[in-house]
């Protein structure tokens, strides 16, 4: 099986560049028209997503939610649903994500554990050694939680954020040519707004846990890290 690369550039002209390009250019009657350009860019990051799943057979349970978010777009703008639907579903997918997020913490094993503190990053035999000779692995697990509340607030943030910035762009009609427009702004808009903040935000929870280790464990860095 081949390995995925990340291409983030392919990523970004398919999902963000492409689709808002269309949605502002190619709106009018004179060109696809509104219903034929939002299919037109809708397509794109859907014949993404199916590439990416059927050349590398990996299920990710985040790009399922974006690729039910591509459909629900695409669902209000052919059904020309009230354009404060739009500002829900821009809302939803980052919430879904952050409850789920909350609600690992909970459990034996928040999903910060798995995504940030792993073998792949971190030296775990040795991290919990020496949390366990200087008795404080209760305290890390303490941490960890912490940490994993900060990352799930960085969904709830994007959430928030997306809700407020659709509100703000998106307000003609569906259906109309205007909300082709707004909805090409908001997909161009959305990525400098919101996930830039929002990686801001995780490279924090990043040093946040970075530096409850150093702390905890007295360690140097070439010995917390995996280098």
């Amino acid at each position: 099986m081949e390995t995925k690369k990340n291409n983030m550039l392919m990523e970004m002209v398919c999902n963000v560049i492409l689709p808002s390009v269309i949605l502002m250019k190619l709106s009018g009657p004179e060109n696809l028209g509104t219903m034929g350009a939002l299919i037109v860019a809708l397509a794109f990051p859907i014949i993404y997503g199916g590439y990416e799943l059927i050349r590398f057979k990996k299920f990710n349970f985040i790009s399922l939610l974006g690729f039910i978010s591509v459909l629900m777009t695409g669902g209000i703008g052919l059904l020309e649903l009230d354009p404060q639907w739009l500002a829900i579903k821009e809302a939803f997918i980052p919430g879904v994500i952050g409850l789920i997020i909350l609600g690992s913490s909970f459990t034996r094993s928040p999903i910060v554990s798995k995504l940030i503190f792993n073998k792949t990053i971190f030296n775990i035999e040795l991290i919990n050694s020496k949390l366990e000779q200087n008795q404080n692995k209760n305290n890390f697990d303490r941490r960890l939680i912490q940490s994993n509340y900060l990352f799930a607030s960085t969904f709830l943030f994007s959430s928030i954020m997306n809700y407020v910035l659709a509100t703000i762009i998106v307000t003609s009609p569906a259906g109309t040519e205007a909300f082709n427009t707004e909805l090409g702004k908001l997909t161009l808009m959305s990525y400098p707004a919101i996930a830039i903040p929002s990686m801001i935000m995780m490279i924090g929870v990043f040093y946040f846990l970075w530096r409850q280790l150093k702390k905890l464990t007295q360690l140097e860095n070439n010995q917390i890290f995996n280098m």
